[in-house]
């Protein structure tokens, strides 16, 4: 029995996970009142994303890749990183993420931790999404449109997604700091099962392996 949401820093193997087929969902309770209008009500204040892997197994080496891993984290018990084949950067998914992609914060003279964020649409009503798990390697930092040095000016963490200047490189007042970056979600399996006909399956019929976000 476990009472604390485990997230394995490991990855769902990513040939799948490319093949994969989902996307983000949102709740909203809809009344409809006698006047015919409606009063409408967000359950969640956020999306949270699923996603069928099943659709991106193409071979049985890959069903027993997945099927291991499922094994490994213990059905839906325990956690995982997850490459969303639509939506892992900053950018377009056509470009490489860049450090003007995406504003975090304005500089104060003192604040040196900011944490990334992904907005979605624009004005009047953009939706910032936090991004807790960026891919360090990828992600590139600039002030005042200004890139700075990973390594030298700012770290990374791959835990949480936040950014930390050295003090000699703290944003003055009134600087745009702004990020670009790649990303895995935080994932579980959404069953504890996985049935799998063998003849099916050669026969071209997909297995279903549901994932969902996990939010924290």
């Amino acid at each position: 029995m476990s009472d604390t949401v485990v997230v394995d820093e490991v990855v769902f193997p990513l040939a799948v996970s490319r093949r994969a087929t989902g996307g983000p969902q949102r709740r909203t309770e809809i009344v409809a009142l006698g006047s015919g209008r409606e009063v409408r009500n967000a359950r969640w204040a956020d999306s949270r994303r699923h996603w069928d892997a099943g659709s991106g197994v193409r071979s049985l080496d890959e069903l027993h890749e997945v099927l291991a891993f499922f094994e490994a984290r213990r059905g839906r018990l325990h956690g995982f990183l997850f490459r969303d084949p639509f939506d892992d950067r900053s950018s377009l998914p056509s470009a490489a993420p860049g450090p003007l992609d995406q504003a975090l914060a304005t500089g104060d003279g003192v604040t040196r931790v900011f944490s990334l964020v992904k907005s979605y649409g624009g004005s009047p009503r953009p939706w910032l999404r936090p991004i807790s798990r960026p891919i360090a390697e990828s992600v590139r930092v600039a002030v005042a449109g200004v890139e700075r040095t990973r390594g030298v000016d700012f770290t990374v963490s791959p835990s949480d997604g936040r950014i930390t200047f050295a003090a000699a490189a703290c944003p003055p007042p009134g600087a745009v700091v702004t990020a670009g970056f790649e990303f895995f979600v935080p994932a579980r399996f959404d069953a504890d099962e996985i049935r799998i006909d063998l003849t099916a399956f050669l026969a071209g019929e997909i297995p279903t392996i549901p994932l969902v976000e996990l939010v924290a």
